[in-house]
């Protein structure tokens, strides 16, 4: 295909790689369940313990329960009971397990500080993301005409890479693949408003007039 219907295959590629790599990341993740069963009637809890998160099993009524911890690779702990637990693990464990943690924490749905710089990457990106169409209506209104200016492809860029990295620690394969594509279409737009610039400069210096048509045509 020639002309203004042609298009080129690196966008595409880039786009099919970038889904890849995504899928990749969220996929080499460790899994996000225990690797044995639990028991009969047992409560299984995602929990952080040291650095490591991990599954803990509770087992009986409150005041009489039973611990034990699940691995990820499939191996487990032996039984515990509460202040055994506790004194092994702590009682922040425990206040985790019981969902006694900070409002913060319920808010964000996250276990430990150190995931607060994850939030913040994400919380952050979707701010960013939405004010690209404020300042798309701002500018636009300013000149009385639908224009899409270039800093809406800058912040879409940088939007759109914080959800991207946000969504692979979330594991969300969806928020992953919706932000993959966006993020090529965003650089691609990006390349091709400094090719225009660079042969609007170069054709000024040439003394050479601009056809927006023929430009479109031609444009790599």
């Amino acid at each position: 295909m020639s002309g203004k219907g042609r298009m080129k295959l690196e966008p595409i590629v880039l786009m099919v790689a970038l889904v890849l790599v995504g899928i990749a990341l969220v996929w080499m993740q460790p899994p996000a369940r225990p690797g044995v069963s639990p028991r009969d009637g047992a409560v299984v809890h995602r929990a952080t313990i040291g650095q490591a998160r991990t599954f803990v099993e509770v087992h009986g009524e409150p005041g009489q329960e039973t611990f034990r911890v699940l691995g990820m690779e499939g191996h487990a702990s032996e039984v515990m009971e509460l202040t055994e637990f506790e004194a092994m693990f702590g009682s922040r464990v425990v206040r985790e397990i019981r969902g006694e943690r900070n409002a913060v924490f319920r808010i964000f749905n996250i276990t430990t500080y150190a995931s607060l710089v994850w939030i913040a990457i994400g919380l952050g990106g979707q701010i960013v993301f939405s004010c690209r169409f404020l300042i798309q209506w701002i500018v636009s209104e300013r000149k009385r005409e639908s224009v899409i200016p270039d800093i809406f492809w800058w912040i879409s860029l940088l939007g759109g890479v914080c959800l991207f990295v946000y969504f692979v620690w979330r594991r969300d394969i969806v928020g992953v693949l919706g932000q993959s594509t966006g993020i090529v279409i965003y650089a691609r737009n990006i390349r091709l408003i400094h090719k225009k610039r660079r042969r609007e400069l170069r054709n000024a210096a040439n003394g050479v007039l601009t056809d927006p048509a023929s430009e479109e045509a031609n444009a790599p």
